[in-house]
C-alpha cells in the first residue's frame, strides 16, 4: 500500500526543502520513493540536483522524482480521449483537434493532477509518496476535488432526472443513443456511467480519509504570518477530511525553547506535536533528515470526522476557527458545513440519513451535530 505525505503552509517556510528532506529519508530506508513537484522545471531541478521533467527520473537510489506539467497531462488526456470517442462514437467530431492547440481551463489543473496522482499510487511501483504541490488552499482543494464532485453529480443527476425536460425526451433518448454510439445503453442513460464515476470518487474519498494512506504536515517558521497561515490551512484541511499529522518548525535555532511545553508555538497547535527542524546551512541533507518526526504517527492525530451512530451525532474537528466563523446548513440527507472559504457537504450514512439537525454545538474545537 503506498502512502502520501504532503506539506502545508505559507510560502517561503521551506515546504520543498522539507518535503524533498522526507523523501530522502525514507529512500535511505530502502523505501521505493516518488517525488511529485509541481515548481517551474529549473527551480526543481536546481533544488533536486538533477533534471526533472513529466516523466518519473531516478535521481537517487530508491528515489524517483517527476514535476508534474498541466499542459503535457492535457495533452496525453485529450489523446486518450480521442481514442474512447473512436471506439464508441460512429462520427467522431474531436478528432481535428489536437492536444497541442488546448489550453488548461481553470480548476482543470487540479482535476488532471489528482488523477495522475492517483495513477502512481495504484501502480505498485512506490512505497512513498511525496507531493509538493503550491502548500496552500490550492492543495486543499485538489485534494478535496473528489468530495466537490460527488456532490455536483448526487445532486444534479437527480435535478436531470426529475425534470420536465428529460421525462418529456426520455422515450428518445435510447434510440438517439443507439443511433450516434457503438454501444445501446437501457434504461437509466445516466445509471452505468454514474456509477463507475462515483466507484472512483468513493476510493478517491476514502484514500484522502485514512491517515494510513494519505496525510498532510504543516511547515512553518517563527514568522508570526506563517504561524497563522499554518493555522488556518490546519483548520481547513479538514473541511477536506484531510488529516494533519503534526508541525514541522522550520529554520528553528533556538530547539530548547521551543519543544518547552510553555511555548507560544506548541499551544498554537496543540494538541499535534511540534518538531523542530535546524537551518540547512550545507548540502549536507542528513542533519535535516534526522530531525524529522516520525510521520507514521500521523495516525494519532485527531480525526477530521467522527460519526457516532448511537448517539445520533456527527463530530467535525475544526481547529482554528470558532463557531462565529462556522456556518451549518441541510438540504435532505446532507449537511453542508461552511468554515473559512471552505464548504464541506457531508453525506449522511443511512441510520442518519432523512433525520433533522436537532442541535449544534461548538466545543474544544469540535463542531457537534445532534440529530
Amino acid at each position: 500500500m503506498t502512502v502520501t505525505y504532503t506539506f502545508l503552509g505559507k510560502g517561503g517556510t521551506g515546504k520543498t526543502t522539507i518535503a524533498f528532506a522526507t523523501a530522502k529519508r525514507y529512500a535511505s530506508q530502502g523505501k521505493k520513493v516518488l517525488f511529485v513537484g509541481q515548481e517551474p522545471a529549473s527551480i526543481l531541478s536546481l533544488i533536486l540536483g538533477a533534471d526533472i521533467g513529466p516523466e518519473p527520473t531516478e535521481i537517487d537510489s530508491n528515489l524517483k522524482a517527476v514535476n508534474i506539467q498541466a499542459a503535457s497531462l492535457l495533452e496525453s488526456g485529450w489523446e486518450e480521449l480521442k481514442k474512447l470517442e473512436a471506439e464508441y462514437i460512429r462520427t467522431p467530431f474531436f478528432k481535428k483537434v489536437y492536444g497541442q492547440e488546448l489550453g488548461v481551463l481553470p480548476g482543470v489543473e487540479g482535476i488532471l493532477t489528482i488523477n495522475v496522482m492517483r495513477g502512481y499510487s495504484s501502480s505498485g511501483e512506490y512505497d512513498v509518496i511525496i507531493y509538493d504541490g503550491t502548500g496552500d488552499k490550492e492543495t486543499l482543494r485538489l485534494l478535496g476535488s473528489a468530495e466537490i464532485m460527488s456532490w455536483y453529480i448526487r445532486r444534479f443527476r437527480q435535478v436531470i432526472l426529475d425534470s420536465d425536460l428529460y421525462k418529456a425526451i426520455s422515450p428518445f433518448v435510447q434510440p438517439i443513443s443507439s443511433a450516434i454510439l457503438n454501444v445501446d445503453w437501457t434504461g437509466d442513460n445516466f445509471s452505468q456511467p454514474t456509477e463507475k464515476i462515483n466507484e472512483l470518487l468513493d476510493n478517491a474519498k476514502s484514500t484522502i480519509a485514512d491517515p494510513n494512506r494519505v496525510a498532510a504536515y504543516l511547515v512553518t517558521t517563527n514568522d508570526k504570518a506563517a504561524i497563522a497561515t499554518a493555522r488556518y490551512l490546519w483548520g481547513s484541511a479538514q473541511q477536506v477530511s484531510l488529516t494533519v499529522g503534526g508541525v514541522i518548525l522550520n529554520q528553528a535555532d533556538l530547539v530548547d525553547n521551543i519543544t518547552a511545553e510553555s511555548s507560544p508555538i506548541t499551544a498554537e497547535f496543540a494538541p499535534l506535536s511540534v518538531t523542530p527542524i535546524p537551518r540547512r546551512s550545507t548540502e549536507d541533507w542528513q542533519p535535516l533528515m534526522d530531525a524529522l518526526p516520525d510521520f507514521s504517527q500521523a495516525v494519532k492525530a485527531p480525526k477530521p470526522m467522527i460519526i457516532d451512530i448511537d448517539k445520533s451525532q456527527v463530530s467535525l474537528f475544526l481547529p482554528s476557527f470558532d463557531k462565529k466563523q462556522i456556518g451549518l446548513t441541510q438540504y435532505g440527507p446532507e449537511v453542508t458545513i461552511e468554515a473559512g472559504d471552505q464548504r464541506r457537504n457531508i453525506f449522511l450514512p443511512p441510520p442518519l440519513s432523512g433525520k433533522p439537525v436537532t442541535g449544534a454545538k461548538f466545543q474544544n474545537d469540535y463542531l457537534i451535530i445532534s440529530f
